[in-house]
């Protein structure tokens, strides 16, 4: 994600360098990452072998920030049950601030006070995205359909 959201897990843009071994990284491990199963890796460091073991989930996410990284995108991680500020969540979103006051004003995310400041739940931001994305699609899917109907050189695929 390329906005600024505050995180001590935050990887900013990576030089060619690290993009070109990310990329290459990343290939060798999507070999691997749709196996849904845990993944034993050799770390080597000063002439010492040792085994790393990765669970499915963290095989899959790292893979994810590889293919991120191979792009030349930074990277956050967020846990899911985090609370995060007006400022980090209209971010996350990639939305002006006062559209997430309104959306909050609305009611559309469920948030909390402590003390004048809102804090929204990281899980209700992405369910949020989710949903907001399933709607995009469904009316992108609705247009193509419509273009498809009406012969306005859409073909089907």
């Amino acid at each position: 994600m390329n906005a600024a959201v505050e995180s001590p897990n935050r990887q900013f843009a990576p030089t060619n360098q690290e993009a070109a071994v990310a990329r290459a990284s990343g290939r060798l491990l999507s070999r691997y990452a749709g196996l849904n199963h845990s993944l034993t890796l050799r770390v080597m460091d000063a002439g010492q072998e040792q085994p790393l073991e990765l669970p499915a989930g963290a095989v899959s996410l790292l893979r994810d920030i590889l293919d991120a990284m191979a792009a030349g995108r930074g990277v956050s991680l967020i846990p899911e049950n985090a609370e995060l500020t007006t400022v980090q969540a209209a971010a996350v979103l990639n939305v002006s601030r006062p559209f997430l006051i309104k959306l909050l004003t609305e009611r559309a995310l469920p948030f909390r006070k402590v003390g004048k400041h809102r804090r929204i739940r990281m899980e209700d931001v992405m369910a949020y995205k989710n949903q907001i994305d399933r709607e995009r699609e469904a009316v992108l899917d609705e247009l193509a359909a419509e273009a498809q109907k009406n012969d306005m050189g859409y073909a089907r695929s």
